[in-house]
């Protein structure tokens, strides 16, 4: 099955909304996360999604929509 890293970089309003829960409950997609730095200020997240290609960039393209910024890195 398909995977990629990404980070997912949260602007200060964000910081407190459960996305990551929003995009389990949307998206039939693996989530293994790799590290994160979270401040009150500001946080970053890196995940392995693992599922189909489509399912995987449907999500992205959600998180981007919320105006999270995402950094592919694997």
């Amino acid at each position: 099955m398909p995977n990629q890293v990404v980070r997912l970089i949260f602007p200060p309003h964000l910081l407190d909304v459960p996305i990551i829960n929003q995009l389990i409950r949307r998206y039939e997609l693996t989530f293994n996360i790799l590290r994160a730095e979270v401040t009150a200020q500001e946080g970053w997240v890196d995940v392995q999604l693992t599922g189909s290609a489509a399912a995987i960039e449907d999500a992205i393209a959600w998180l981007s929509g919320r105006g999270i910024e995402i950094q592919r890195l694997a």
